[in-house]
């Protein structure tokens, strides 16, 4: 029952707390404390998410207003600058890392995904990276060039379900293409890259795992056309071939046939040459399928956007690690309510909603589901006319 509990409370009711328990106890994570314990940690975090605040003395000064709530929000017996940026400086960031991905697989088999316009036996999947700039003074720790520093946000984003399946945190220094080697590839799903994410050797890889990749060809790549499938030029398709890489180094990382797709965009008046091992499906739906990596530039933005992960409340990695896997479990969390409680409205409407109501004692279904605006009866006032001379 809800009832007398507040918004926030049954939020996190949503979390499975036996498994971060589990979790805390494998990394000792409440060993010698003794009242702000992890779960009351990740809980202020998630708060500051909710609640967009940027910087740690903006949440400190929200939390401290309701000091007298903190019992029945979950956050302990008292909660002080001083606890929370210890914290975040020396617990584990490994604990809320592996419970967002608790989080993710929840959220993933929580969406209803039979919809999707490319009918593919298995997942499909855009692999991108986005880097948050950081000031080097401060972030000593993330030298990125001589002035400035940064870390990679590399993401492994789930197009069907619209969850990242992977979030992986470096320094912005490493190359996106090394990042191809922390993945393990799913047999019959699809991966799709930009053209950055080009090593034959660890396409071959893939390609090995009998799964699929779809990228875009770079300008400098030789190709030995064997032989040419039928394309329907109104539909923007130029060509579908089907060949060889022609360099020597080339062949010998992929030495099996490659497709070549050559597709004009009306919309973008572009075209593009896309490459993938994928042989069966048509070259429409190869072009169809890299369209969908844009989902995860979209995903980067909103994040951006609507959560708090370019200003951060702390200065060490650990505490930055913590803030963008606690920004991911809020991320989780929210799809997880939207899906359980059959809410017809976006995760950004969602927040935008439970961003003004968590200290509200409303049944949380209640405040997230649509009025029905078309049956609110008007007041019929006699408006007077205004006549001008």
């Amino acid at each position: 029952m809800n009832q007398g509990k507040y918004i926030f409370a049954q939020l996190t009711d949503f979390l499975p707390r036996r498994v971060f328990d589990t979790i805390v106890a494998k990394y000792d994570g409440n060993k010698k404390i003794r009242t702000f314990t992890c779960w009351n940690q990740m809980l202020c975090m998630i708060f500051g998410q909710l609640t967009a605040r940027d910087s740690m003395r903006d949440l400190m000064l929200s939390l401290e207003a309701h000091n007298k709530k903190y019992y029945h929000l979950g956050l302990g017996k008292s909660v002080t600058r001083t606890n929370l940026g210890k914290a975040n400086r020396n617990r584990d960031y490994r604990i809320y890392e592996e419970f967002a991905y608790v989080l993710i697989e929840e959220a993933r088999s929580s969406v209803y995904k039979d919809d999707f316009e490319v009918k593919v036996d298995g997942n499909v999947y855009a692999f991108d990276s986005s880097t948050i700039d950081l000031c080097l003074s401060v972030f000593w720790w993330a030298e990125f060039r001589k002035h400035k520093g940064g870390i990679k946000l590399h993401t492994l984003y789930d197009v069907k379900t619209s969850i990242p399946s992977l979030v992986l945190i470096t320094s912005a220094k490493v190359h996106d293409v090394n990042m191809l080697d922390a993945l393990t590839y799913e047999a019959g799903s699809f991966y799709i890259m930009d053209k950055g994410y080009i090593d034959f050797t660890r396409l071959y890889k893939l390609n090995c795992s009998k799964a699929h990749f779809v990228t875009r060809a770079k300008e400098n790549m030789q190709f030995r056309r064997i032989y040419s499938n039928k394309v329907d030029k109104t539909t923007g398709l130029i060509y579908d071939q089907i060949g060889k890489l022609e360099t020597y180094k080339s062949l010998k990382s992929y030495p099996e046939k490659l497709r070549r797709v050559k597709y004009y965009d009306a919309e973008t008046n572009k075209v593009f040459i896309f490459i993938t091992n994928n042989l069966e499906l048509t070259a429409f739906e190869i072009a169809l399928l890299y369209k969908k990596r844009w989902q995860v530039e979209l995903f980067f933005k909103w994040i951006k956007q609507h959560l708090r992960i370019k200003s951060f409340w702390g200065t060490t990695i650990n505490a930055v690690k913590i803030q963008l896997y606690c920004a991911i479990i809020t991320y989780c969390m929210v799809t997880i309510v939207g899906n359980k409680l059959k809410v017809d409205r976006s995760i950004y409407e969602i927040l935008q909603i439970l961003s003004f109501s968590l200290l509200d004692k409303s049944p949380v279904k209640e405040i997230l589901n649509k009025s029905d605006y078309k049956n609110v009866k008007e007041l019929n006032y006699k408006q007077l006319e205004i006549k001008w001379i």
